[in-house]
């Protein structure tokens, strides 16, 4: 998939600015950046829920607004930060509409073998039947998930996945993406807050600040004190630990200024 010179405005309000970017196949790909920098955005343009200003983003070549929407769900599947459904659902009724590209409604047993398989992936078989609405918010945004895996796309895209999840889920959704590239094969690209997750799990990671591209690498390249200070305009120590660079963002001894 290829970015090419996406812009996007909100009324007089620059969101985008000429971002290019390639995503690396069968790779984890970061984007970070301060609130505002364009991150979700962007997103939502490579999934075409978005539609840019100028610009096109490219798959296999074409671009996707030229793909049907059938087609290119089969392809790209995406989770937003907010997801509101007005309806009592279960969790397996959230992951059977997973397979709607595929079935429009009327479940195979292909579509229901890939429904069981995104709930044992994410350990919620034996929860499959209990309604959204009794879960917390960290059972709920593996639901949410579940069913994108049960999508089977090529390239999968999370908006701050882990939203509401504890230290431990945390760690164990990252590992989860980390099998969907290794083991499966997917595209797997993330908006993320914390960049020590991004500095752990992904393969490339991506800059913005002020809706511009600013930098983009390998894990070694970008968490790099000067890097990370053009990003977030703070100082971050860099310390490595078992061949994983953090950054101490937490313990910032200067005063920040918003």
């Amino acid at each position: 998939m290829k970015i090419e010179q996406v812009t996007k405005k909100y009324q007089d309000k620059v969101v985008l600015k000429d971002v290019s970017l390639e995503i690396m196949p069968r790779a984890i790909t970061s984007l970070i950046g301060a609130n505002g920098a364009g991150k979700s955005t962007l997103l939502g343009i490579m999934s075409r829920l978005i539609k840019p200003d100028h610009g096109d983003v490219l798959l296999d070549g074409q671009s996707i607004s030229n793909w049907k929407s059938q087609a290119l769900a089969k392809r790209v599947s995406i989770l937003k930060q907010a997801n509101h459904l007005t309806a009592r659902l279960t969790v397996r009724d959230l992951v059977d509409f997973g397979r709607f590209p595929y079935s429009s409604g009327r479940l195979t047993k292909i579509d229901v073998e890939k429904v069981d398989e995104a709930l044992r992936y994410m350990e919620m078989t034996e929860m499959q039947h209990v309604f959204l609405d009794e879960l917390s918010g960290g059972q709920k945004q593996r639901a949410f998930i579940a069913m994108v895996i049960a999508q089977d796309t090529d390239y999968v895209l999370l908006d701050e996945p882990l939203n509401n999840l504890d230290m431990k889920h945390a760690v164990s959704m990252m590992q989860i993406f980390r099998k969907l590239v290794d083991e499966l094969g997917k595209t797997v690209v993330l908006v993320l807050h914390d960049i020590n997750f991004a500095s752990c799990y992904s393969d490339q990671i991506v800059a913005l600040r002020d809706g511009r591209k600013i930098a983009e690498g390998s894990t070694a390249e970008m968490m790099n004190e000067h890097v990370l200070k053009r990003v977030f305009s703070m100082d971050i120590p860099i310390t490595e630990v078992d061949g994983n660079k953090f950054g101490l963002y937490f313990n910032v001894k200067k005063q920040i200024n918003y």
